[in-house]
């Protein structure tokens, strides 16, 4: 009966926090922190004790998968360095940077204590970031940056966490822990894989929205369980997992799927996410009692920790320096770059203009010139994103400034084996990190935002792009409808005025391109008098299904930014979901 009142109570005060922060401006996951941090010293308040095994194991599993499941595959490939930089290396330089300075502030933790302490406090909780800079237009390449780290880096710390309690029995190498980390990524990235391209196959077969985000929620734990029981990362396998799966899903599973899926998970994640900052608050005062039970000074700790959240706040700006610079090298060998691929461009649309490379083109097979030709359009697309979206070091110090820790680092502290030495002292240690890096840099982070004003993404080009994509999926639709070969399941030739209500249902019309020649058809007929419903629907999922077909060649292509892709996607999955479900309905 408690724990159904506190778990209660819980959800109303987190939709209460939520909704009033948003009138307030505020991030809802600061709010929720000084709210839990408010409550934990009211006498009565219940603090729920919640095992930190089952934050790492059972909350931050679907956190990770519901992040990666929208986080768009080209992004994160074209991305993947700056991530890799900010979610491996600078956590392992924190966890090193760290391990020294706790080990000269408390020297009598010894080595493998420090070190295990460091990778605690190295992760950071992109969270609080991402939702302050999605309210405050940061420019979209910025915020994938944040949530890329966000989803690796606590599978670097905990790899380094783990290796660091080894340590406590004496079993160090440093080359077997980086053969231990080789092996962790490499067989987590190989689970992943399987669990998530095994995951939308088989969901493809039912036929019930139900039932298919049911299984979605078990899919985090079918990826974490046996990655972990062959000594693997299990959260990097449920990010792959959720990354092939969100990339897959749009070819497999039905549109209706896919938006229940999503409703319930943004729900789900919001509750989990919203939950574990309000825990983290409520934590403060049950820790403060823990250290002081132990004789061990509390002030101490608040020392150590404030300066431990200085050090890792300077040492993440300071590495984005060479990091940003290290952007600005890759934007000048893109620039070299694009001059020499737009001419391979121009061969391959007219190769007669180089009798010798159209020798070769003629004696290779149609199928390889035009994988060559796919290859040639992403190189180009991928300098166009190099070129056009680089941030720059406004955007570089926006980046620094937006490495808050968060709950997991305040779970992940409680992990550490109880003789370790003045173990409580070193969790208050780290939720004074956690709380002052989330509380000053989130208070502060919109303040930074607005003075370095780093342009948002231009809306007047996201517009324009949108009606490219959105004219070249009605060119496809037209085409399709226009084939004389057109026939229904049954071989039977569809009727014209059931053509023509579908172009006009479809929209087709709106979405060519201006001048094309083309005349627009009045007065489409409506569907009974263009024929039956069967019929109808047929042709409109047909349809459906085509343009779904070239907007997946567009997503190949890298030509069109993920926002524009997201956007034209939610179009055609809000029209199919409600013909699958005529369909399905049966009237």
């Amino acid at each position: 009966m408690e724990f159904t009142l506190v778990a209660v109570l819980g959800v109303i005060s987190i939709v209460a926090v939520a909704a009033f922060s948003e009138r307030l401006g505020l991030a809802a996951p600061l709010s929720l922190v000084l709210v839990g941090i408010g409550l934990s010293f009211i006498p009565g308040v219940p603090h729920p004790d919640v095992e930190p095994e089952l934050i790492l194991a059972g909350v931050l599993p679907p956190l990770l998968y519901s992040a990666a499941v929208n986080m768009p595959v080209t992004d994160f490939r074209r991305d993947l360095g700056t991530i890799s930089g900010l979610a491996v290396t600078l956590v392992a330089l924190s966890t090193l940077g760290a391990g020294v300075l706790f080990h000269w502030l408390l020297p009598e933790i010894g080595w493998p204590a420090a070190f295990a302490l460091g990778a605690v406090i190295s992760p950071t909780d992109a969270v609080a970031a991402t939702s302050v800079g999605k309210r405050l237009g940061l420019p979209h390449r910025l915020l994938t940056v944040l949530e890329g780290e966000g989803l690796v880096n606590d599978a670097s710390a905990l790899v380094l966490l783990r290796t660091a309690v080894a340590a406590f029995a004496g079993s160090f190498s440093i080359w077997a822990t980086v053969g231990e980390f080789l092996y962790a990524v490499v067989v987590a990235v190989a689970v992943g894989l399987v669990v998530g391209l095994v995951n939308v196959r088989l969901r493809a077969l039912l036929n019930d929205a139900v039932l298919n985000t049911a299984i979605s929620f078990v899919v985090p734990f079918i990826a974490y369980l046996p990655a972990e029981e062959l000594n693997a990362s299990g959260v990097l396998a449920v990010v792959i997992a959720g990354l092939v799966t969100g990339h897959q899903s749009p070819r497999y599973l039905r549109a209706n799927d896919r938006i229940a899926e999503s409703t319930n998970w943004h729900t789900a994640a919001f509750l989990l996410e919203s939950g574990m900052f309000l825990l983290m608050g409520l934590s403060v005062k049950t820790l403060v009692d823990e250290v002081r039970a132990e004789d061990l000074s509390v002030a101490r700790a608040l020392l150590i920790g404030l300066v431990a959240a200085a050090f890792v706040m300077l040492a993440r700006l300071l590495f984005i320096v060479p990091l940003v610079a290290g952007m600005r090298r890759d934007v000048a060998k893109a620039s070299q770059s694009k001059e020499r691929i737009e001419a391979l461009q121009q061969v391959l649309k007219n190769p007669e203009e180089n009798p010798d490379f159209a020798e070769r083109m003629r004696n290779l097979p149609e199928k390889r010139i035009e994988g060559f030709r796919k290859r040639v359009t992403r190189k180009s697309a991928d300098i166009e994103f190099t070129v056009n979206q680089y941030f720059g070091a406004r955007g570089g110090l926006i980046l620094g400034w937006a490495g808050m820790r968060g709950a997991i680092t305040v779970a992940a502290a409680q992990t550490l084996p109880e003789d370790t030495p003045d173990r409580a002292q070193l969790i208050l240690i780290a939720f004074v990190v956690a709380a002052t890096t989330l509380l000053l840099q989130g208070l502060t982070l919109p303040m930074v935002i607005r003075k370095v004003g780093v342009p948002e993404d231009d809306p007047q080009q996201l517009r324009e792009e949108g009606a490219r994509l959105m004219n070249a999926l009605g060119e496809s639709a037209t085409d399709f409808l226009e084939n004389p070969a057109l026939t229904d399941k049954a071989g039977e030739p569809y009727p014209q005025r059931l053509i023509e209500f579908v172009r006009s249902d479809a929209r087709v019309e709106a979405q060519r391109k201006a001048g094309d020649g083309r005349k627009q058809r009045e007065g489409a007929p409506s569907r009974y008098e263009a024929g039956s419903r069967d019929q109808f629907l047929e042709l409109r999922l047909r349809v459906l299904a085509v343009q779904r077909e070239e907007l997946l060649k567009a997503r190949s292509s890298g030509t069109y930014s993920s926002l524009t892709l997201g956007k034209a996607q939610h179009v055609l999955d809000v029209d199919a979901a409600r013909f699958e479900q005529l369909e399905s309905s049966g009237h």
